[in-house]
């Protein structure tokens, strides 16, 4: 079962009014709950089984996202629970599902059809969105291979809502993640703002995404006239860009006012934030680059991602504009996702050491070896895919601050769709 450790001292009210954070306030909208509604779950099998018994048991809403579905029997067991829930609900269940176009559609069988029979069978309950990158055009679309498509541009947020409760992660909806893959993932129950503004969010998405039928087709929403990539590029984009920002702009303006009451009754909040490099919005990087930048010297930030490429702005942050103390952990290269894989990609391993050892040699040239340490992953038989970021200020040996969600911190992440949480707990 998900381990809940969470304690509380100081008021959340005083510190999240404090100058320290008011900057925060004015780039992402708040919501305050109480910390004995936040589950770590620590085991892939432990996520596999809360998202069965999740798609069992939601009454109202099943939304999930990921950049894909896998194929096998596990993931059928997945789609079986939501079917078997449609059944019994009588007409009471939506379901929204969103996935990458490129990355769902890979081979004959694959995320879209193992999604038809929902279709076919409950299509005015169940709706399933493609996101497909505006980068992607002819005649590249034609020329590159399935396999190396997505690269271009794609899907990567990792949302899994049910009814007022909402699991935040990086891991996707296939065997790996639900076996021997390490990732995060955080529940949230009942919390229905967040999980309202959630739910607007993936509707947003999904509203300039390509729609797919019971017959394995795809269109667009009835509500959105530009395609995505036979469409002009450019309308598209900043067509998409507002639909998301007007939501995130009137959410910060209603939920960022002074509710003294409620942050007195609370001790958690949890900022949602997004990276869509691709529509020109860089919020999740813009808030982590201040974060790195405004750390007290003192403090300590983890930091860990599955695939280490910090982008040339967190490296100079980390090594010359921030004063904390870093433990930097990354895949060995066996627990690395690609290990072993034919073709290029088995090289991709060695590619991730090569850039670890640069840093590594960025680190000497700086100076900085008492501050900044690097460790690796390794678990036989298993792969490493978790990221984030845990930051406790001075003095402190747990963390009062975390960044959870599908989000690296590499060059592509910034150009890809990510979501990310700020989950920031006073002690």
């Amino acid at each position: 079962m998900p381990n809940k450790s969470y304690t509380h001292k100081m008021s959340l009210s005083t510190v999240i009014n404090s100058p320290v954070f008011t900057w925060l306030r004015s780039k992402a909208p708040g919501f305050s709950l109480n910390g004995n509604k936040v589950s770590v779950i620590s085991e892939p099998s432990v996520f596999h089984e809360t998202l069965l018994s999740q798609c069992l048991s939601s009454k109202r809403r099943i939304t999930l996202v990921s950049l894909y579905l896998g194929t096998g029997t596990l993931e059928e067991k997945l789609v079986s629970s939501i079917q078997q829930n449609l059944k019994e609900s009588n007409g009471a269940l939506r379901v929204k599902i969103l996935l990458d176009y490129t990355r769902g559609s890979r081979g004959s069988h694959n995320s879209r059809t193992m999604l038809l029979p929902l279709l076919d069978k409950y299509q005015k309950s169940c709706q399933v969105c493609l996101y497909h990158t505006p980068s992607l055009r002819e005649p590249l679309r034609s020329l590159l291979p399935q396999r190396y498509n997505e690269l271009v541009g794609l899907q990567h947020m990792k949302l899994y809502l049910f009814d007022d409760s909402i699991i935040i992660s990086g891991a996707n909806l296939s065997k790996d993640y639900f076996t021997n893959r390490q990732d995060r993932y955080v529940l949230i129950e009942d919390c229905k703002p967040l999980a309202d503004f959630y739910d607007a969010l993936v509707s947003r998405v999904c509203d300039f995404s390509l729609q797919l039928d019971k017959a394995n087709q795809v269109q667009l929403h009835e509500s959105w006239d530009i395609h995505p990539y036979k469409g002009d590029k450019e309308r598209f984009t900043a067509a998409a860009r507002q639909h998301v920002w007007g939501l995130y702009s009137s959410a910060i303006a209603e939920n960022n006012q002074d509710k003294v009451e409620a942050l007195q009754e609370a001790d958690t909040m949890i900022f949602p934030l997004v990276e869509m490099g691709e529509l020109g919005l860089h919020q999740d990087s813009e808030v982590t680059r201040h974060l790195l930048e405004s750390a007290q010297d003192g403090s300590t930030v983890h930091l860990s991602s599955g695939y280490f490429n910090l982008t040339q702005d967190y490296i100079d942050c980390l090594l010359h504009r921030s004063y904390a103390n870093y433990h930097i952990l990354m895949a060995h290269p066996t627990a690395n996702g690609f290990y072993g894989a034919k073709g290029l990609a088995g090289a991709i391993p060695a590619a991730y050491t090569l850039l670890a050892t640069t840093f590594l040699g960025h680190i000497q040239h700086a100076d900085q070896e008492s501050r900044v340490f690097v460790y690796e992953f390794q678990r036989p038989g298993w792969t490493f895919h978790s990221k984030g970021l845990w930051y406790s200020p001075p003095g402190s040996l747990l963390p009062t601050l975390t960044l959870v969600g599908s989000s690296n911190f590499g060059k592509k992440q910034l150009n890809w769709l990510t979501q990310r949480d700020w989950c920031y707990s006073p002690l």
